[in-house]
């Protein structure tokens, strides 16, 4: 087993990742011997009390596997809440905001108090969390943090809102994490990713893949004009659409708005990215073993936007826009950050935010890794998306 120079798992952690690979070599003997990788990754990273994100682990910050935006400091939240107000006025005193994945609840904080500051406050704020220990944390954290009035703004619903509702759905290093399947061109056929045992660990194994996913990859092919390359491997989520339509649920009016690491579907599928673009986070290592200590690592795969956009307009939206990172928080209230930053009279507070700014903005950091896209209906983002719109290049 490759481990990458990886600072390894103590015993109890080693213990619980031998629990959740007791599970999955249960669930690959139960369906024949193999199951997809994408079932792999479900089981992974959302199995109850075992998965990565199921589980009680520390993910996120310096102590963890990987740094999201929001846990940086309040700059990405508040330049979200900028972007997100105009939507929420437009819509009145009716608008829901509906978080997806809260994190820490770093996010939920910081953007409450903006949006109070902008008069653009909605009338329930939900956070969509699949983790029980993240929802307690998240609880406990903006209980302290936040006055009464804004913490009984706030839900953790079950699942995506059931009835019809006007506001705005925000998602950030949500898509990426979504389980998705592998396929690869073998003897110029369409084939699957699959996991089977072997010996004490895991390895991954072709077979043909099903009607639903080789049909999205030759439409992927028609959409790029030129067929995959024999032995090209890669990601392709033919379910984008009905999670979309899902998670959404009954948003008459109203904009989403996702914040991912990815690439439109012809950087996507560029030919030099032939074995896709899968990988795993552990304490802030970036590696490519999927199937190393599951359950005590992150694993990821980036978004094709193109897709993106495409399930948001199959799901009744426009786009608004879709740009970098970096482009998204300068047009939407970093200049006065800054202004502020300049401000601060305690020295090592101010190194503080300009370097949480750095870490945001530049090209070689987060700047232009990430990626916004907006998706509206019935209503404006305004500015939001006017400095470096990359929509030509869906």
């Amino acid at each position: 087993m490759k481990t990458f120079d990886l600072p390894p798992p103590d015993a109890d952690a080693l213990a619980h990742s031998a629990r959740l690979a007791q599970l999955i070599r249960e669930q690959i003997a139960a369906n024949g011997g193999a199951i997809p990788f994408s079932r792999y990754m479900e089981l992974a990273l959302y199995a109850p009390g075992l998965g990565y994100y199921s589980a009680g682990a520390s993910k996120f910050g310096r102590d963890g596997d990987f740094v999201t935006a929001p846990e940086l400091g309040p700059i990405f939240a508040a330049c979200v809440a900028e972007a997100v107000a105009p939507v929420l006025q437009q819509i009145g005193p009716q608008a829901r905001f509906l978080e997806v994945g809260g994190g820490t609840g770093a996010f939920a904080e910081v953007a409450l108090k903006r949006l109070l500051e902008l008069d653009a406050l909605p009338d329930r704020y939900a956070i969509l969390e699949p983790s029980a220990e993240l929802r307690h944390r998240q609880r406990e954290r903006l209980r302290e943090r936040l006055v009464p009035p804004l913490f009984e703004l706030l839900e953790w619903p079950d699942g995506p809102f059931a009835d019809e509702w006007d506001g705005v759905l925000f998602a950030n290093e949500v898509i990426d994490a979504l389980p998705t399947p592998r396929f690869a061109i073998h003897n110029e056929e369409i084939h699957e990713e699959h996991i089977v045992v072997e010996g004490e660990g895991f390895a991954r194994e072709l077979r043909p893949a099903d009607d639903f996913l080789a049909n999205a990859v030759r439409q992927a092919e028609r959409r790029l004009e030129h067929p995959f390359a024999e032995g090209y491997r890669s990601e392709l989520l033919p379910q984008l659409p009905y999670w979309i339509q899902a998670v959404s649920g009954g948003l008459r009016r109203g904009a989403m708005l996702f914040v991912d690491y990815g690439y439109p579907r012809g950087e996507f599928y560029a030919p030099e990215r032939s074995d896709g673009t899968l990988r795993a986070f552990y304490r802030h290592r970036t590696h490519g073993d999927p199937l190393l200590w599951p359950g005590l690592q992150d694993l990821t795969a980036s978004v094709d936007f193109t897709a993106l956009v495409e399930a948001g307009v199959h799901a009744g939206f426009d786009l608004a826009g879709y740009c970098s990172q970096a482009n998204f928080l300068l047009g939407n209230g970093l200049a006065g950050v800054l202004q502020r930053i300049e401000t601060i009279k305690d020295e090592a507070e101010k190194q503080r935010r300009l370097a949480e700014v750095k870490q945001l903005t530049l090209p070689s950091e987060m700047g232009e890794r990430f990626q916004v896209m907006g998706l509206q209906k019935d209503v404006e983002f305004g500015v939001a998306f006017l400095a470096g719109d990359l929509s030509h290049r869906l």
